[in-house]
């Protein structure tokens, strides 16, 4: 069965003073129709440009892309920006970071939503005024008719969250991509966000890519996680899979660091040391060597494949958790 969306040794590198910066380095992902996937992994880890490359959103020459992106059957790298166009917010969508700066300060809310709506599907004001007032229900706006009315910073952060899920789903995308989709939100409201998501995803029959530092977050969530460090995939597998049976020590240390109600409060919080790679150099070793307990020479003089664990689990470790 073909992928809706295929992703082949994905690479992206920036022009930069210091040199080439590698923020990529060959990702390969399937995502299936109405499948959630969790992208995870420190800030710096490549994934928000993976997604953001994915869609064909940098562009420049300052960026170069190779590889492969496959959606539907047509080739998304080697498409022209007209041609793209096309397909974002119909096909492939984003709920981008920060709504208070994604959002337009000086536009109402209103008048930003029924944008898509008119230009992508063809709505005249009027439809498109009732189709705003129809997604602000379904994200569970206590009163939509007031809020199309509002500026961007007269909401909560939790609301403009909600707006842009809201433009993210209005013209019915079969895959979209939420970029930290719960940043800035106390727990309340993340939970009402990610259950809203979740909801979404089974009603529109989309698929959902949710990108993230927190293991926490995509936990209950989705259907498989991929574990990035350094632009690279180091472990993936189906996410009950992932937390049973851990392999890359990486991983390992993202859960350690996740808060849990029975740790002892004289206790502190597990991090992980160090910090990640400078992405201009290049080591012949594995990535997270430096900062790995479980280091060999080996892991510091050679740079580990992809390994098959069975059960769709892969990981990236030549000492993997389990198997010492």
């Amino acid at each position: 069965m073909t992928s809706l969306l295929s992703i082949r040794d994905l690479r992206v590198e920036f022009d930069t003073a210091r040199g080439p910066l590698a923020a990529v380095r060959g990702v390969s992902l399937d995502i299936e129709a109405g499948e959630s996937v969790g992208i995870v992994g420190e800030s710096g880890s490549g994934k928000t440009v993976m997604s953001r490359s994915t869609m064909g959103l940098l562009r420049g020459r300052k960026v170069r892309k190779t590889g492969s992106v496959v959606y539907n059957g047509q080739e998304l790298l080697t498409l022209d920006l007209k041609s793209l166009r096309e397909l974002w917010g119909t096909n492939i969508a984003m709920i981008f970071q920060d709504p208070m700066t994604t959002l337009n300060p000086v536009r109402r809310i209103g008048s930003q939503m029924r944008e898509g709506l008119v230009k992508r599907l063809g709505l005249s004001k009027e439809d498109a005024n009732k189709r705003c007032l129809e997604l602000l229900k379904l994200v569970h706006f206590p009163d939509p008719q007031e809020a199309l009315r509002k500026y961007p910073h007269q909401l909560s952060g939790g609301m403009r969250q909600r707006v842009m899920i809201a433009m993210a789903v209005a013209c019915k995308p079969k895959v979209l991509f939420a970029d930290e989709p719960t940043t800035a939100l106390d727990v309340t409201v993340q939970a009402q966000v990610l259950d809203l998501l979740e909801d979404l995803r089974k009603e529109l029959d989309m698929a959902m890519v949710i990108v993230t530092h927190d293991l926490g977050v995509v936990a209950g969530h989705t259907d498989k996680i991929a574990v990035m460090y350094a632009g690279e995939v180091v472990e993936f597998a189906p996410t009950r899979e992932l937390f049973a049976n851990t392999k890359m020590p990486y991983t390992e240390a993202l859960m350690k660091s996740i808060p849990r109600l029975d740790r002892q409060a004289e206790k502190r919080m597990p991090v992980i040391p160090g910090r990640p790679p400078d992405p201009t150099e290049h080591s012949p070793g594995c990535s997270f060597a430096p900062r790995c307990q479980y280091a060999q020479q080996k892991c510091r003089d050679e740079h580990p494949a992809l390994e098959d664990a069975g059960n769709g689990h892969m990981y990236r470790c030549f000492f993997p958790i389990g198997g010492r």
